[in-house]
């Protein structure tokens, strides 16, 4: 049995119900890699039957563009992909967040920091300055993980089994920014957590934040979800198709071809009489296979 259908069970013993998610940044229309993770991630809750959720994250105001979480679920229902619960948006669960940090900080494993990333070596690997206090001459600005010492072995459906040494990788990271909002890492976990989410489906840029958020899962004692990180999608010159680079909007595509192509980049190319989205949506729930997703980039 894999480990992951162990930690996706009730204590029973049943498995859990299947929970997805989708959960974008409000920082700009969806593009097409956006739109390859909320398929994969609405085909991954359907074809097991389960619930497929969205989330809007929206704990960075900074960032944040106005009116973009309402262009985001209007695409996503446009191309036929509509929550199967109320759309849940991250700023909403401060509470949450603050009570996690209260149990890490209980359990000796969030601890406050006093360096910048100007204080950092080269490497941008935390050394664990304040590891054991912060110094004298400091004042406490973040909160960090208290990271493990041993690898976090992770499995995923796309790339297989992976081993992360996270304090060569990155050392301790920052759950709690200097300007006092939480960090992406702690957010995530928790909001997942408050879902019951049993597998989480994004791209493959995220996949190094994944260990870290697995160890956050564990440190929360809560059970850890699945993980299956998608393709990246990228332009002719290998750079990944993202709002930072000027990528085109999904807004004026035709849905059927471009949820066609999207199903093509996740490694099931449909026949090509079906031309509606009805009709791309059936069969793709019926020939849904995680073992025909490719590895390599889509280019587009």
């Amino acid at each position: 049995m894999d480990a992951r259908d162990d930690q996706n069970k009730h204590d029973s013993g049943e498995p859990r119900p299947y929970r997805g998610r989708f959960a974008p940044s409000p920082t700009g229309p969806l593009h097409f890699g956006s739109l390859l993770a909320a398929t994969g991630s609405f085909l991954q809750a359907r074809s097991n039957g389960g619930a497929w959720l969205v989330r809007i994250e929206d704990i960075d105001p900074p960032r944040e563009v106005q009116g973009a979480a309402k262009n985001q679920l209007e695409t996503l229902a446009r191309f036929g992909m509509v929550p199967d619960e109320p759309v849940v948006y991250q700023s909403s669960s401060s509470a949450l967040h603050n009570a996690a940090l209260g149990h890490l900080r209980a359990r000796a494993l969030a601890f406050d920091c006093a360096c910048s990333r100007r204080d950092l070596p080269s490497s941008g690997i935390y050394p664990g300055t304040c590891r054991s206090g912060i110094p004298p001459d400091k004042t406490a600005r973040s909160v960090r993980f208290r990271v493990p010492g041993r690898p976090v072995e992770l499995i995923d459906r796309v790339f297989g089994q992976l081993s992360y040494p996270l304090r060569e990788i990155c050392g301790d990271f920052v759950i709690r920014r200097a300007d006092g909002l939480f960090a992406y890492q702690l957010a995530v976990a928790v909001d997942d957590i408050a879902a019951g989410a049993t597998e989480i489906v994004r791209g493959s840029d995220l996949l190094e934040s994944s260990p870290r958020q697995q160890v956050l899962f564990e440190a929360l004692e809560a059970p850890v979800p699945r993980w299956m990180h998608l393709p990246l999608v990228v332009d002719k010159s290998g750079r990944k198709i993202s709002k930072s680079t000027g990528a085109d909007p999904v807004q004026q595509a035709r849905p059927a071809r471009t949820l066609a192509v999207a199903l093509e980049a996740l490694g099931h190319r449909p026949p090509p009489g079906l031309r509606s989205l009805e009709s791309l949506w059936t069969w793709a729930i019926t020939q849904w296979s995680p073992e025909r997703i490719p590895v390599d980039p889509f280019e587009i």
